[in-house]
Parts: C-alpha cells; structure tokens; sequence
C-alpha cells in the first residue's frame, strides 16, 4: 500500500520513546538531491505541479510535487523503470523541505518508495498529447518568466527514438527507412533549444512517428511558439529547408533563418560560382583549413512555392538572403550557408550557425547517459511520461550548472558525473511512524537511546542494525570529549562532565552534523 507521511517530528518522538515506531532510514546525500532541493527552494519544482493537472480521485492528500519531485529525481539518477527507484530522495534535507514522503507500507524501505503500478494508474489518465503540453507549458510560462531567460538564439532540430523493430505494439510508432538503408522503428522528437549563457534549454517540443518529416512534424510549432520574439534567430539544418516557411517568419514574426542550403539547388550552385570568380578568400574564423567567402542577393535564384506557382517571379514574393560560402581547401569541396538577416558578415553567419551543434550535443546526451529512448512500456502515454520526465530532469540540470552552487558541474554531463559520485551518508536517520516521519541526527539518538525504556531500546537495536556501529562510535567520541573537555580550557566553566551544558557544546562544535 502507498502511504504519504508528513513530517512531525514531536509526535514521531514520542512514538520512539514507546518503541512504536514502524522503520528507519538513513539520510544519504546525493547531487541529485541536491539539485532537487534547488529547485525546490527557486520555485521551479512547484512549477512542474502548476500546469499538469491532478486527475487523482483518491488519495489527493500527497502533494502532487512531491510525485513530480519523486518522478525527475527517478530520471536524473537514471532509473528508467518507476520501480528501479529503491529511494528516490534520500537527503533529510529535501524531506524537510518538502515536508512528506511516501513509502510503500508492504515493503521494506530499502525496495522503493513508490510502486510502478501506483504511479502507472495515475499517469494512465493523462494522454500523451497532454503530457507533451505541459511540458511546453511549464517551460515557458512558469520557468522561463521566473528566471527571466529570453533566449534570442534558437536551434531546431529533430532525432529519431528507435524501438524494437519487430514489436508493433509499440503505439502510434512507425517503419521507416533510415539513412543506413536499414528498417527502423520508433518515434521522431523535434526540439527547439535556446541558448543561455553557456548552455541551453529544451524550451518546445513536438512528438510524433518516425515516417513524418522533420519538417512537417516543425512546421506548426514555428509558426505559433511562444518563444520567439521580435529580431529572435533561429539555426536550422538542411532538413528544414522551406522557402515559404522562411519568408513567413521573416514577414510575420521577424526571426531571422540561418540554414545551409543542398548542393543541387540552384541558390547553392550560383553562390558557389560567384565566389570562385570573385575570389575574395577570407580565413575561417575558426577552421585552419577552410576559408570563407561572402556572396550577397541571392532571393532570385531560390523561389518559393507561391513564385512558382505563378510561374512569374514578383520582387515582393521573397525575402532577401544573404549567404556565407565555406570552401574545404583540404578536400575541394563547398558549402553554402543563408541568412535573412541582410546586416551581419560571412564571418557573422558561419559564427552563428556553429552554434548548431550545441544541440546535437543535447541529443547525444539524452540517448547515450540519459537513457531517454529506454522506455519499459509500448503505452503511448506511459513513453510520453519517461520522455518530459527526462527532459524535466535534463533541464534541472542545466538550471543547477548556471546557479553558483552548480558552476562546477558546467560542460558536464549528470550521468557520468553521478557514475564517480560518493553519495554521503548524512549522520541523520528517518523515522517512520504510522503516517508521519522525523528526522533525527545522530546525537539525538544517543540521547534518546539513554533516556528509553528497555523495551524502546531493545526495538531501536533492532531496527538501527549496522547504525548500531556508528551510535558505538559516536558514544565513545562523546565520552573522549566529555572526560577531557575540563582540559581543553582554562575556563572554570567549561562543560565537563556531567555538566548540563555538555551536549549543547557538542553540538556547537558539530558532532552532531
């Protein structure tokens, strides 16, 4: 049975000196749950609450953060499965902030705060659909106005999600052809990332079947996200390339493109010829090996559909684009980046579009440490769980990097970070009791233990095990600096033994932390 508790330690207390108590935990700290409790504190958790609506019936006394809370902290240590999660907060201090837990009443503590069916009946009344906006949603309505991020750079791109070709019960997936010439089967997200600072954040998505063009999956959520502003940049590869699509965010919503264009387009080919013919070389700001040339007035040589149409070109069709020619001079070969932004250099637009590869960085990422294809269900909304629950802790992490107590981890991935990672164990220990927990440092332990009845400390005994080793420690710590605290003072009030203001010197000097 899942069972939420609410922290009172007064009222666990009293349950402990009666040896009423249910189990124990140990508080365990780890960078995840200190990311958490980040998030927690900025405001940001409570965000994911805000805009996914609770379709619980019963059981609405556990706060639906803390289900969001235990859900991400799920992803961020990996744990693809909900029930791969034997604690998925571990850290008092979270707890406390939080101020519940839930636990699993017919299991151990040690097999997992919450059950994979619990969470699979809650989450099977949500449609994907709905999951995909509310991670939208919370982006860019709750997160992005509370930390005042207005990314003007944005990267589109998509990546395939394969799943096992020969099950078709995976929903709403599809077959397709992929670019090794090898049947494939799976999903295709597209993601808009903007850039912030140092590192960026996966601001919109669109979900949908492997067989659907990246740009046809793109082409809506470009013309109505929310993200873009006025003068805003958007990189695209060249599987993005639409004249008609770039003219419209040119003419409606002034964002500038930048998208190299396909050797067998005619845009392409006279840029490439006019460079060669002017032959007006420049270095390549950051390539040894290539150089750079710039090719104005292209507009003509790339028309739109609407132009096409009418078989006429109309000056008024098409917006103006300006290009950068990047010539390999290691393998003789060209390539041929656009802009509609007519003010900026070859410099500027190659400059620009390296930005690029920051997302393919994203993706790599999320696949290869984040485990975001993993999923352990074929239900379409249960792998659009997994996917925003990932996502929501990716960009957790992203947030923390750009937070002074998260600048260490910067240019790191939390994966790889958390494989080297020494979780601490915190000297604080959780106590269970009915459907309430406390938490307790060690020294209030030992101070309790000395004040129990028999019958209490003979259960603390049993249920503390191998903490029984560390209070043995503990004690002996103490009773070494209660015989020679006389010694560390020349004070005649130094606490010394039996002094009434021993533990409170104890505590000061920290043997209880």
């Amino acid at each position: 049975m899942i069972k939420i508790c609410k922290e009172n330690k007064e009222s666990v207390l009293r349950k402990i000196y009666t040896g009423e108590f249910d189990n124990v935990a140990a508080s365990v700290s780890n960078l995840v749950d200190d990311i958490i409790l980040s998030m927690h504190k900025s405001g940001i958790l409570a965000s994911l609450a805000n805009k996914l609506p609770d379709k619980r019936a019963h059981n609405t006394t556990i706060p639906f953060e803390l289900v969001m809370a235990l859900s991400v902290a799920a992803k961020m240590k990996t744990n693809t499965s909900i029930c791969d999660v034997p604690y998925a907060i571990t850290d008092h201090r979270v707890l406390a902030e939080l101020g519940y837990n839930i636990i699993n009443t017919e299991k151990d503590l040690k097999a997992g705060m919450m059950t994979e069916s619990s969470l699979r009946f809650l989450f099977g009344k949500y449609e994907a659909k709905e999951l995909f906006k509310s991670y939208n949603e919370v982006v860019q309505e709750q997160i992005m106005p509370k930390l005042n991020y207005k990314p003007n750079i944005h990267i589109l791109d998509c990546t395939e999600l394969s799943v096992n070709l020969d099950n078709n019960n995976y929903e709403q997936s599809a077959v397709t052809i992929n670019k090794y010439g090898d049947a494939d089967r799976g999903y295709k997200l597209a993601s808009l990332r903007g850039i912030v600072e140092d590192t960026g954040i996966i601001e919109e998505i669109e979900f949908g079947a492997m067989n659907v063009h990246d740009l046809e999956l793109s082409r809506e959520m470009l013309k109505t996200t929310k993200v873009f502003n006025p003068g805003d940049i958007l990189i695209e590869d060249r599987g993005f390339l639409d004249r008609d699509l770039i003219n419209y965010l040119k003419s409606e919503r002034q964002i500038d493109v930048y998208v190299p264009l396909k050797s067998n387009m005619n845009a392409y080919q006279i840029a490439v010829q006019v460079a060669k013919e002017e032959n007006k070389w420049e270095k390549h700001p950051s390539r040894e090996k290539q150089k750079i040339a710039f090719v104005p007035n292209l507009k003509n040589y790339w028309w739109s559909d609407v132009a096409q149409s009418r078989k006429k070109y109309n000056e008024n069709d098409d917006m103006e684009i300006n290009s950068c020619i990047v010539w390999d001079t290691e393998t003789d070969s060209y390539f041929v980046f656009i802009t509609t932004d007519t003010t900026v250099s070859a410099k500027q637009i190659i400059t620009t579009y390296e930005l690029r590869p920051e997302i393919e960085e994203d993706y790599r990422q999320l696949k290869d440490f984040w485990k975001l294809q993993n999923f352990k269900s074929t239900k379409i909304n249960m792998i659009a769980l997994h996917i925003i629950m990932v996502l929501f802790g990716y960009l957790f992490f992203q947030l923390y990097i750009l937070m002074p107590e998260g600048e260490q981890y910067s240019h790191k991935s939390l994966p790889v970070i958390l494989n080297n990672y020494q979780p601490v164990a915190m000297p604080y220990l959780v106590f269970y009791a009915d459907d309430e927990f406390g938490i307790f440092s060690i020294s209030e332990i030992i101070k309790l233990y000395s004040s129990c009845s028999v019958e209490a400390q003979r259960r603390l005994l049993q249920v503390l095990k191998w903490w029984r080793i560390i209070i043995i420690y503990k004690l002996f710590f103490v009773l070494l600096f209660v015989i020679f605290s006389p010694y560390l003072s020349n004070s005649a009030n130094s606490p010394g033994f039996g002094s009434r203001n021993s533990w409170s010197f104890i505590s000061l000097y920290n043997i209880n932390v």
